[in-house]
């Protein structure tokens, strides 16, 4: 009896043993240093699956409408790009397809790099979790490295803290040719009167943990990991107080991934790279500006971090982004874009029909104060540059209008309220298509006398040798400047187009086509069924915290979609289609086996979204509800 229980208590003592050893991977903070500039993970990878399995766009891509482009696609992608990998690689693709069960993650981390080219160049992580897939990973590495010294390439075995890593040079003839085609070569750039610095050969250094396969750019980038895989005291990502706080607001609820940016470590390392100095024999034209000038200027040095994170559920997807710059050091181009807390729900006057909506309620006279002010930290002379326009503006204003001041009649009239709104096209002509009519509109508490600043500075325009043409609308007027056409090198001028302007309702009105400023104009006759009365519109709105924060956005992908759909398909021709000049995927689409829209309209309805600016930062929030035929 004794001997029968010391056995059973040996035996639960080795399994205990045995069960520490394969401990869970330890999620990616917990890996990665502290130094991480950049970081994009998936938690765990069989979510990111299931995600996908219900996801719309996935739906849409497996349709059986979808099934001619869709195979005509995949046959190319396999043909010219899985088969001469496989082949060059000695491995299945899909073999390694299955592998990712736990965690998905790329870094990039500082690793030494002090932004010069003289130094370590910063590490590149792959991070891929198999969990009980690991004896395929193995037997998966160690078929591609039989394959890659069969094939003479040059690899070599390195350990570090116990775990051998294969280190392969990048060198050109070590790089699969079909990979190879995939990364152009960068043309090589030499200044006059300097030697060009010689280019560091690279690495790429494979190794395997338990289930987790680790791949960086050196052994020096992968060591960070290896020590905290192993029980290293050094500090980690997770240990960094802006990361936790990050990661404790914005990382809950269990995102399919996320994404972060350490704003701050990096901009510290650039604001330390040596200013340019000038080169007598190459001078330029513009004036010089450092590193650390620019970023302290345009404000991105009151940025502590930006971080996204994505969740796919049964009532649609949502995307939240988060720009950690506190306000009290927040300046420059961070200033530019914050918001006032107010409404930015759709106004009545945005006609149901609208494809796309957009409304920012940022303070226009403080955001071009700001402006003035990053232009003068970049450069004094750049500013030197607007003001001598504005005074040339002026002066030829005031030829005509001895009152004319460009700043007091147009600057100091810009509201705190800025819409634009897209209209469907008029019509399925690939003109009508590329142009569908769209107003922009910039709330004003003077948008008679800003609009007629406008138009005195119109003149200024090339080609203009005529004041703006007016006519009466609806009690209002509106001007007509005449834009000149796109040049290209050596060809003439193409045809031009026209710019109308009007003011009403306390906002200046520009758009490229008449129609929706006259509809615009027409509007306070209420007989406008406005947007905001859409159905679904209050409830995706929510989602994103509604509309009154000083931001929000809309847009119809049923009818966006059903646009890009016609232009697809009326540009199958191989002159006409826009992935032509793509090596490797202008062949593979052939948007003449699109189906008809409407047998596929079902998997697309409308996206949202909002935000707002608070002491903390700044949060932009996308939601797209699942479409109501897929429940």
């Amino acid at each position: 009896m004794t001997t029968k229980f010391l056995r059973l208590l040996t035996a639960g003592f080795f399994l205990t043993l045995a069960a520490a050893g394969r401990a869970a991977i330890p999620p990616a903070e917990n890996l990665l240093p502290a130094d991480t500039l950049f970081l994009v993970t998936a938690p765990d990878f069989t979510a990111v699956r299931a995600a996908g399995k219900i996801s719309p766009g996935w739906l849409f891509w497996n349709d059986p409408a979808m099934k001619p482009f869709h195979d005509k696609f995949m046959a190319r992608w396999n043909e010219q790009f899985v088969a001469p990998l496989e082949h060059d690689l000695g491995v299945k693709v899909d073999d390694f397809a299955s592998l990712p069960q736990g965690q998905l993650t790329f870094a990039v981390t500082a690793n030494g790099w002090d932004g010069t080219g003289d130094s370590q160049p910063p590490g590149l992580i792959l991070l891929l979790d198999a969990k009980g897939k690991s004896g395929l990973l193995q037997t998966n590495l160690a078929a591609l490295q039989k394959k890659w010294t069969e094939d003479g390439k040059s690899i070599h075995t390195e350990t570090v803290r116990g775990i051998s890593f294969f280190v392969v040079p990048l060198a050109s003839n070590n790089i699969p040719e079909s990979l190879a085609g995939l990364f152009p070569k960068r043309a090589p750039v030499q200044e006059i009167g300097k030697e060009p610095a010689p280019e560091k050969p690279g690495q790429l250094v494979i190794g395997q943990f338990q289930s987790l396969l680790i791949v960086g750019n050196s052994l020096k980038a992968v060591e960070p990991v290896v020590a905290h895989l192993s029980g290293g005291a050094a500090p980690a990502l997770g240990d960094s107080a802006g990361f936790a706080a990050d990661k404790m607001s914005q990382f809950h609820d269990a995102p399919v991934y996320y994404g972060w940016f350490n704003a701050r470590t990096l901009f510290n390392i650039v604001a330390n790279i040596p200013d340019p100095q000038p080169n007598p024999q190459a001078p330029s034209f513009m004036p010089t500006f450092s590193p650390s000038a620019v970023l302290n200027a345009s404000g991105l040095m009151g940025l502590k971090s930006a971080s996204f994170s994505y969740h796919e559920t049964r009532d649609g997807s949502q995307m939240n982004v988060f720009l950690a710059a506190p306000e009290a050091n927040r300046q420059g181009l961070l200033k530019i874009i914050a918001t006032v807390p107010k409404d930015a729900n759709p106004p009545p006057f945005v006609p149901a029909d609208t494809a796309k909506f957009s409304r920012w309620r940022v303070d226009g006279q403080k955001s071009w104060a700001e402006l003035e002010k990053v232009l003068a930290g970049i450069s004094p002379a750049y500013l030197s540059y607007l003001n001598a326009g504005l005074d040339t503006a002026n002066a030829m204003g005031q030829q005509k209008d001895p009152a004319f001041d460009i700043r007091k009649n147009l600057i100091a009239n810009l509201g705190d309220d800025f819409i634009n709104y897209q209209q469907p096209p008029v019509s399925k002509s690939v003109e009508d298509l590329n142009n569908a009519p769209s107003l922009f509109l910039i709330g004003s508490p003077n948008a008679e006398q800003a609009v007629l600043a406008f138009k005195t500075a119109a003149t200024l325009l090339p080609g203009q040798s005529a004041a703006p043409a007016v006519r009466d609308f609806q009690g209002r007027k509106i001007y007509t400047i005449l834009l000149p056409g796109r040049t290209a090198m050596g060809a003439d001028p193409g045809p031009g187009s026209s710019l109308y302007l009007a003011a009403g309702g306390g906002y200046i009105a520009l758009t490229t086509q008449v129609s929706p400023l006259e509809e615009y104009l027409r509007s306070s006759d209420g007989n406008v069924k406005p947007l905001r009365d859409t159905a679904g519109l209050a409830d995706a709105a929510q989602h994103v915290g509604g509309a009154g924060n000083g931001v929000f956005g809309y847009q119809n992908q049923r009818e966006t979609m059903r646009t890009a759909f016609t232009l697809l398909k009326n540009s199958a021709g191989a002159t006409g289609n826009p992935f032509a000049a793509v090596p490797k995927i202008g062949d593979w689409m052939d948007f003449s086996l699109l189906p008809d829209y409407e047998q596929v309209s079902k998997y697309f309805y409308l996206s949202v979204y909002g935000g707002g600016t608070t002491t903390d930062g700044i949060a932009l929030k996308i939601f797209a509800p699942r479409p109501a035929q897929l429940n």
